[in-house]
């Protein structure tokens, strides 16, 4: 096929600003587009943290000389735009710079005024390509909520300017729970009007389920999490609209940057290995119970979590597992947990591995240092989620050699075959998430082998993102058809 332009608006990427696997995908799949050929731009805002680091010279941000005039509200607001590029590629990436909706914020979210400050991300990111760059992309793909008011607009005002009309557009849903309610008045900043929804309450405006309404093609990140969102247990409100699109929704899975978790090369690991050296784990195993101060034992198994501590990870299912772990009931047993997130979550973790110190322990907070040692040291690996949209921890923990144990959901039931790669349990239920732990430490025990043969399947499984970057190519081209009629 022809080399597309394609432009990606993201609220955060990675490596630049980081909260979780969006930052993750539009950090990797940039540069899976680039290398099958396509003209690929990146733009987000520049929140504190980047202008800090324009100004510490990280990462090779520098500013352009070029200042916007967004069109907001009554008036045209100034912004500047600072450019880097994605490391170990070509890709640019473009911030948005305006301090008082980005710059002045020490943090990406959790401000009353969200909304209000993405919509003008979404409308400054368009003219920054399309009008002040002169760059008119085959493709426009957003991001998740932050993001899709630009496909709105596109799809109503956008429609007058010859330079932005017929533009198709993508709208990724990484996690249909963060849908950007807020009241009318943030559309009528970017100047759109249009009638209500039937998924918005009077004088409401749902960002996400207008990008969902609008967009040419949606997408989510993975096969199954495309199907549970038209379901109403996991639509979140907008099964209807989704069910409405359904020709349109298309689940593609998340890969992981194999330049980025990559054993053989990792430095953050006591010793490298791939999976023809398996048995060179063992020496990460024994460095990660050195850190967590556990008895340094290569017969106890090792399990281990490494998680944002949010109602969505299944914490509440996970406590009383961790209990019947520490206290023996499927023979000893160690174990490590690495997360940050809500205080009650927090709070029991802690708890537990204060009763059981010495054979668990609890890092709170979020250490890049470590993650890879818990992952490539660990025997065992627990995501036991309520939904799980793709989930990149079970991937890494495959690619490491620590064997996952995983509710049957959304990319988790995608990507971890039971008895294969890894082992599941389909209720959201402790006495399920037990018995599959059970499962997995009777197999550790008594047939090392097949053990052995699980690791190795797992590791050497392909979830590069070369074959989730075919997915979206094909996809855009269905986009271009679908404008174009062809």
């Amino acid at each position: 096929m022809q080399p597309l332009k394609i432009l990606f608006l993201s609220s955060e990427v990675a490596p630049f600003i980081k909260t979780g696997g969006l930052a993750d995908v539009c950090g990797s799949l940039p540069k899976a587009l680039a290398a099958l050929g396509h003209d690929i731009r990146v733009v987000m805002p520049a929140y504190g943290p980047i202008e800090a680091a324009l100004g510490n010279g990280q990462f090779g941000i520098h500013p352009l000389p070029i200042t916007l005039q967004v069109p907001i509200g009554n008036g045209l607001v100034p912004a500047g735009v600072f450019e880097a590029t994605l490391p170990g590629s070509e890709v640019p990436v473009w911030f948005i710079a305006e301090k008082e909706r980005f710059g002045d914020r020490p943090w990406v979210y959790g401000y009353r005024d969200d909304p209000a400050r993405f919509a003008f991300f979404s409308r400054a990111a368009l003219d920054l390509a399309v009008a002040a760059v002169g760059w008119r992309p085959d493709i426009v793909h957003v991001h998740d909520w932050h993001a899709a008011p630009a496909i709105t607009w596109l799809a109503t005002v956008g429609q007058r300017d010859a330079r932005y009309f017929g533009l198709p557009t993508v709208c990724t849903i990484h996690n249909l729970a963060h849908q950007g309610k807020a009241s009318w008045q943030v559309l009528d900043q970017i100047h759109v009007r249009t009638p209500k929804l039937h998924e918005e309450k009077p004088g409401e405006v749902n960002l996400l389920a207008r990008g969902i309404y609008h967009a040419t093609m949606i997408n989510t990140v993975s096969p199954t999490y495309a199907r549970e969102i038209m379901t109403r247990e996991s639509g979140c409100g907008l099964e209807a609209l989704l069910q409405y699109r359904h020709f349109d929704v298309h689940g593609i899975l998340n890969g992981i940057d194999y330049d980025v978790w990559n054993p053989a090369v990792d430095r953050h690991l006591a010793m490298t290995f791939d999976a023809g050296t398996i048995d060179r784990r063992q020496h990460n195993k024994r460095a990660l119970q050195e850190r967590a101060g556990l008895a340094v034992r290569d017969d106890v198994p090792l399990v281990a979590m490494v998680t944002r501590l949010d109602w969505q990870k299944g914490l509440d299912i996970t406590g009383h597992v961790l209990h019947l772990l520490m206290n023996n009931h499927a023979g000893e047993a160690q174990c490590v947990v690495l997360g940050a997130g809500m205080p009650q979550w927090e709070h029991m973790l802690r708890h537990i591995a204060g009763h059981h110190q010495g054979r668990m322990t609890a890092f709170i907070g979020y250490d890049a240092e470590l993650a890879p040692l818990i992952y490539g040291g660990s025997d065992l690996f627990l995501m036991p989620s309520l939904f799980e949209p793709c989930g990149l921890g079970q991937l890494i923990a495959m690619r490491y050699g620590s064997v996952p144990v995983v509710r049957a959901t959304g990319g988790l039931c995608d990507t971890v075959r039971h008895g294969a790669t890894g082992f599941t349990f389909t209720n959201y239920s402790s006495d399920d998430f037990w018995n599959a732990l059970q499962q997995a430490l009777y197999i550790y025990r008594v047939d090392p082998e097949n053990w052995r043969i699980i690791q190795e399947k797992g590791m050497t499984t392909d979830f590069s993102w070369e074959t989730s970057a075919r997915g979206y190519q094909q996809m855009y081209e269905w986009s271009i058809a679908r404008i174009r009629g062809w």
